[in-house]
């Protein structure tokens, strides 16, 4: 695993847990991925769950920031972290 993937699952298990906490952003994401609480615990150690956080977290700038703000991070952290995921390379159409 490399550097880049390290950081990357590090943000994404710190995405988790700020949306564990958030208790009126949790059940929204449950309810818009269809995971359950049990999906939740067990995804910690999935690189696609922790990419699923942050997919999640990257559709409002409101909740990019608070989880930055909360973290100490730049706002474009979690975009950067998403990239380095299994599923977050971005698609070239041409």
């Amino acid at each position: 695993m490399t550097v880049a993937r390290d950081f990357a699952e590090t943000i994404g298990l710190q995405a988790l847990t700020w949306l564990a906490a958030n208790e009126d952003l949790l059940p929204v994401f449950l309810g818009a991925t269809g995971a359950s609480e049990t999906d939740f615990r067990t995804g910690v150690g999935q690189p696609e769950f922790l990419g699923s956080i942050l997919d999640f977290i990257l559709m409002d700038d409101a909740w990019v920031q608070q989880f930055c703000d909360a973290n100490s991070l730049t706002y474009d952290t979690p975009y950067k972290a998403r990239q380095m995921l299994p599923g977050g390379e971005q698609v070239n159409w041409t």
